[in-house]
């Protein structure tokens, strides 16, 4: 195996790797396909490949979703799971990407998208190395404040279920403080506050 090759294999070990990666660093994206054709990798999707015998970790799709959408925040549903908000797992991964920003597309991981701006897109951004990826993912109070924001999109219920779990968490005075400057960012505090200051 060349250098090439080996370098390539290892960097897939780590995460999944791009073809955009590659090229970035000097080697042909044919690599990709002969490495896959030889067994040491295994194409993903579309432009993203794993290192054959690598098993993503629970988080596997959210690192996908950052790699394949490199602009876009991991939020909503896919924040609600990763933050331990809820017990339901999403059958897609729910992303925030900028309003005029291009709709992505995706064959796996199948992708839920949400657009904002100003500071209901940049408020609350948290970054998280999983399998040597940083993932952007929305903060636990950004990610309440944007159920109720968004809750045409994932249900007045399940938003309702992240508060009360958020709440239900140490740190309480902190946490209700963080909550109202996410509320704040995405301008829904006033949505929030009576369910808020009935739950406190």
């Amino acid at each position: 195996m060349s250098s090439a090759a080996r370098a390539i294999v290892r960097l897939a070990e780590r995460g999944p790797v791009r073809a955009h990666d590659i090229a970035a660093r000097g080697w042909g994206r044919t690599w990709l396909r002969r490495l896959a054709a030889s067994g040491e990798l295994v194409r993903v999707s579309r432009g993203l490949y794993r290192a054959a015998g690598a098993e993503p970790s629970e988080h596997g799709a959210l690192v996908e979703a950052q790699r394949r959408v490199p602009r876009a925040v991991i939020g909503l549903a896919s924040a609600l799971q990763f933050h331990g908000l809820t017990s339901e797992a999403p059958h897609e991964v729910w992303i925030v990407i900028p309003t005029r920003a291009r709709a992505p597309r995706s064959d796996y991981p199948r992708l839920h998208v949400v657009r904002a701006s100003g500071q209901a897109f940049s408020h609350g951004v948290e970054t998280h190395k999983l399998e040597g990826v940083n993932v952007r993912v929305t903060s636990s109070a950004k990610t309440v404040a944007d159920c109720f924001r968004y809750r045409d999109h994932i249900g007045l219920e399940t938003a309702l279920e992240a508060l009360r779990a958020y709440l239900a968490r140490p740190k309480r005075g902190a946490a209700v403080d963080a909550l109202v400057k996410a509320c704040e960012a995405d301008r829904v505090l006033s949505v929030v506050r009576p369910y808020l200051e009935a739950l406190v």
